[in-house]
């Protein structure tokens, strides 16, 4: 364990703590170290030409391959919940475009009365191997423009969202729907 005083410093009223900024600043250095190795190590692996390794776009197509995403959104104001709703997401697939980190979702949007069926050009950002769809004033036909960040996490999904001046939370499951094909349902992350 460090101690906060030194020999020097021991026997002096009112120093007892007077090196306790340095060891603080130490200990920031020390894990800005091991962050920047941490770094280093994952960017060693074979990357796509913006960055990523090409088994992350793959995977993320696959897991957003036919589901739908089910749960519910908030309407937050000055810190307050007031209220919740259902929604749902159906996405039959999703496809990397070239440009940059935009991706084309394929996907049905119900909640509310609402109930629309659009392609939709998105950009997902990676937080390590974790995708986080990201909407920057992005205008969607039929219900305005919207501001979102939806972090995909396994069998779940939860982000925040705001359309003007109202905004709030997402969250819910992420399911296995019959695909365009008419297969069945499928669970897990493999077809049979």
């Amino acid at each position: 364990m460090l101690s906060s005083t030194c020999r020097r410093c021991s026997n002096r009223r009112g120093f007892r703590n007077r090196h306790l900024p340095v060891t603080a600043l130490a200990a920031t250095w020390i894990w800005c170290a091991v962050a920047a190795l941490s770094v280093a190590q994952h960017t060693d692996s074979p990357t796509a030409p913006d960055g990523h390794p090409p088994k992350l776009f793959a995977s993320f197509a696959d897991a957003m391959r036919s589901v739908r995403l089910k749960g519910t959104f908030t309407v937050v104001a000055e810190g307050t919940v007031l209220s919740q709703r259902e929604e749902t997401y159906e996405i039959r697939r999703v496809e990397k475009l070239p440009k940059g980190n935009q991706w084309r979702f394929f996907a049905r949007i119900r909640y509310g009365r609402i109930d629309v069926t659009l392609p939709l050009t998105l950009d997902v950002l990676w937080a390590g191997s974790t995708p986080v769809i990201t909407l920057d004033s992005v205008a969607i036909p039929g219900l305005g423009t919207f501001d979102a960040r939806v972090l995909i996490h396994g069998d779940r999904y939860v982000g925040t969202w705001q359309h003007g001046d109202k905004g709030g939370h997402l969250y819910g499951v992420i399911e296995r729907v019959a695909d365009e094909d008419g297969d069945e349902e499928r669970t897990g992350g493999e077809r049979e």
